[in-house]
């Protein structure tokens, strides 16, 4: 599954550099990060990255982008 940035997120910035995928970037009023490069860093780290440097209440799972740990690794293959 794709995680999303809701609005608890303070612009910190430190979550941008964190994604092996470059899946996020700026919104309007807060990053956001691309459902179809995000695979919550599987095939990189063993836990996505983002949620390790943000406060963890700001990025939950994305309800639009429900995904199997298979599809996240073919996604990742898919990227690289």
């Amino acid at each position: 599954m794709a995680l999303l940035i809701n609005a608890d997120c303070t612009l910190c910035d430190a979550c941008v550099t964190e994604c092996p995928n470059e899946a996020i970037s700026p919104g309007d009023d807060m990053y956001v990060i691309d459902p179809l490069r995000c695979t919550e860093c599987v095939g990189h780290f063993d836990e996505p990255q983002c949620k390790l440097v943000c406060d963890p209440q700001s990025i939950v799972p994305n309800p639009d982008f429900v995904e199997s740990p298979d599809d996240l690794q073919a996604k990742y293959e898919m990227l690289q």
